[in-house]
């Protein structure tokens, strides 16, 4: 599955919030912090407020969190935004 190119940074929060249980901890400019307690132990991932986000971030955010999930970058993409 491809990376999307029109998400935006407070869709793919969003997601991670409504999926994995990620809550928005804080906001500095244009940035939000994003906290998960999944697995007993915290994950911080920063994602920018851009729309749309550039695809090198997206992939840096969604293969960081696929790591701390357990679960491979391409399960993650098709429980995000598949259909």
């Amino acid at each position: 599955m491809r990376l999307p190119r029109n998400l935006s940074g407070t869709e793919l929060a969003g997601l991670l919030r409504r999926r994995y249980g990620y809550t928005i901890v804080r906001q500095t400019g244009s940035h939000l912090r994003l906290t998960s307690t999944f697995q007993d132990t915290q994950h911080h991932i920063t994602i920018p407020r851009h729309n749309p986000l550039r695809v090198g971030t997206l992939n840096a955010i969604l293969s960081d969190g696929s790591e701390y999930l357990g679960v491979d970058r391409q399960g993650l993409l098709e429980e995000l935004f598949g259909k």
